[in-house]
């Protein structure tokens, strides 16, 4: 095999094992920021609420997002239109970011920009 051949196959070698490495990632604690960041995305307002207003709305058929369950900490994640959103009680606006007030919170309810 020539030189320039042999380099070539290393550099593809290398693209396929990164590559593999990217596809388990998605299915595992890696995936999960992956997922968390693009649900967050499409995000315009975020809510930290009561547990007991979480119940109420999963009651009522509100979206549940499962990537909350897969986060260390598991958090109940809704989606929630903002007419809903203003007339839950306990509802404290936090930042749309992956911060502290966002991740240390049990119960989030998420407003999507195209259901303001």
């Amino acid at each position: 095999m020539s030189e320039t051949l042999e380099r070539r196959v290393r550099q593809y070698r290398s693209r396929m094992v990164i590559r593999a490495f990217d596809y388990r990632q998605r299915h595992h604690a890696g995936g999960v920021w992956f997922r968390l960041r693009r649900l967050l995305a499409g995000t315009s307002q975020a809510y930290v609420i009561s547990e007991d207003e979480a119940a109420q709305l999963q009651r009522e058929g509100v979206r549940v997002e499962p990537v909350g369950r897969e986060v260390d900490l598991p958090k109940l994640i809704l989606v929630a239109p903002a007419e809903r959103v203003a007339t839950l009680a306990s509802a404290r606006a936090v930042p749309v970011s992956l911060g502290g007030d966002l991740l240390s919170a049990r119960c989030l309810v998420l407003v999507p920009f195209d259901a303001t």
